[in-house]
């Protein structure tokens, strides 16, 4: 007997902290999802308005406005345009239980593929901490059958990339747990093309207030090969398989 074709796209849901953690982690794997056929939604839970070292220039009003644009003007680049942003308070997401509104976004969009951060934050972030509890206490209480990835890097990201890492502050010099997941360990690890970078590039250089001045510090072209690769494991070896194609054989 043939299969049933499905009645609507395969659905990724992205669930991230602040505007432009979507952008770094997970724009390569959006637009591939986008390329074939999917259908990608983005929740963020704050508006980044405490994501600055100028607040004359960027008081949080302002800076809210200006970075709800950018997520919206880089999520454009790749084709997305079903955003969300919850309105949590930049830095504060630890002080707030998100699991009901994360658990609303899932059952409206009904994903088969769910990504946000580890437990860890991946940088250590109390706000990342937060949205990788909320999200998946969510998906575990709604819609369990959905594939759940959690962003990390690898051992090799950490050595060829340390002495940028440590420049840009990225990840929290105490974190105690900052993650090195070993490459067979991954569900998905991929070293973008150089079309696919170029699309991931743009998203990034869209959140101008984030990433504009790093870029200068560091160079153009440092600045993408460090995000060149994107890598996720499963959150747990129980959760139903991607009902979509296995995006690692359309890396290249």
């Amino acid at each position: 007997m043939r299969a049933r074709p499905r009645l609507t796209p395969p659905t990724l849901l992205a669930v991230w902290a602040h505007p432009d953690d979507e952008a770094y982690l997970a724009a390569g794997l959006m637009a591939q999802f986008i390329d074939r056929g999917g259908r990608v939604v983005v929740v963020t839970a704050t508006r980044g308005e405490a994501g600055t070292d100028d607040p004359a220039r960027w008081p949080p009003a302002r800076l809210a406005e200006e970075r709800s644009r950018e997520l919206r003007e880089s999520l454009a680049t790749l084709g997305i345009d079903d955003v969300h942003i919850l309105g949590f308070p930049d830095g504060g997401c630890d002080r707030f239980d998100g699991t009901d509104i994360i658990g609303h976004h899932i059952r409206r969009a009904r994903p088969d593929l769910i990504v946000t951060f580890g437990p860890d934050g991946l940088t250590g972030h109390t706000d990342h901490r937060a949205v990788s509890r909320w999200t998946t206490d969510a998906r575990n209480a709604v819609r369990p059958q959905a594939d759940l990835w959690y962003t990390t890097v690898t051992p090799e990201f950490h050595h060829e990339w340390g002495a940028v890492n440590d420049a840009a502050r990225f990840f929290y010099p105490d974190q105690a747990d900052t993650p090195r997941t070993p490459i067979d360990d991954l569900v998905h690890h991929v070293a973008l093309s150089d079309a696919l970078l170029d699309r991931k590039y743009a998203a990034l250089a869209a959140h101008a207030t984030q990433t504009a001045t790093l870029i200068d510090r560091v160079g153009a072209a440092t600045y993408r090969e460090w995000w060149r690769t994107e890598s996720f494991r499963r959150a747990d070896i129980t959760s139903a398989h991607l009902m979509f194609a296995d995006l690692d054989a359309i890396a290249a």
